[in-house]
């Protein structure tokens, strides 16, 4: 079991919380946290500026896939910014914790 971390973007508070809330539900993820953030890209040639929330769940290497097809169901974005990292150094307590709530 490896402990990760997956991140999306969204623009409204209602699709975080949505999105946080059937994850955590559905036991991909042991937890979500929403922050309010600014990105500047790239889209369709034209460089954009807008507020978004990120979301970071805590979850396992092993749940990765459903936790991506799940975000990518549920996402409003045509192109949904869906990536993860794993966590280098972490509380094995911690991680035990992570593993009991992401899984089966």
């Amino acid at each position: 079991m490896k402990p990760i971390a997956v991140v999306t973007t969204v623009a409204t508070r209602e699709d975080a919380h949505r999105l946080a809330h059937t994850l955590v539900e559905r036991k991909l993820a042991a937890c979500a946290q929403i922050s309010q953030i600014e990105s500047v890209y790239s889209w369709k040639g034209e460089i954009q500026q807008e507020p978004e929330l990120r979301v970071l769940f805590k979850t396992t290497d092993e749940r990765y896939a459903l936790v991506e097809s799940t975000i990518r169901e549920l996402h409003p974005y045509e192109l949904p910014a869906i990536h993860a990292f794993a966590f280098e150094h972490v509380y094995p307590a911690y991680a035990e914790w992570i593993a009991e709530n992401a899984g089966d």
